[in-house]
């Protein structure tokens, strides 16, 4: 019994670490006294990839109206805005996609079929 729950522990150890990182270049936050790009170029940039086809099914799909987007964006500070607008590509949905879980659940399979056949 003891063996079996220190596999089990192994494994999900195993599980844990196999999560994909994502990481990126992320600029240092602006000055207090650094003048920042008009607000409303800021703005009218993160608009346009909000209403983006893609990006919009995808908001909506997640119960946000347009209305709701717009008043969001609008609540931003200046400097959230700024750094979005600068960083807009590397913007990524959170969680891990379809494809990610399924390679998960592979190889915590795969490693399961390994302790299981090893016994």
């Amino acid at each position: 019994m003891r063996k079996h729950l220190s596999k089990l522990a192994a494994l999900a150890l195993l599980v844990l670490v196999a999560n994909p990182m994502f990481a990126g270049i992320v600029p240092s936050k602006t000055a207090d006294n650094q003048s920042l790009a008009s607000r409303e170029a800021d703005l009218t940039v993160v608009r346009e990839v909000a209403s983006s086809d893609s990006v919009a099914q995808a908001l909506a799909a997640q119960g946000f109206s347009q209305d709701e987007i717009n008043s969001r964006l609008a609540a931003l500070s200046n400097e959230d805005l700024h750094n979005l607008a600068q960083n807009l590509q590397q913007v990524q949905a959170a969680g891990l996609t379809r494809e990610q879980w399924t390679w998960i659940g592979i190889g915590a399979l795969a490693i399961l079929l390994i302790i299981v056949l090893a016994d």
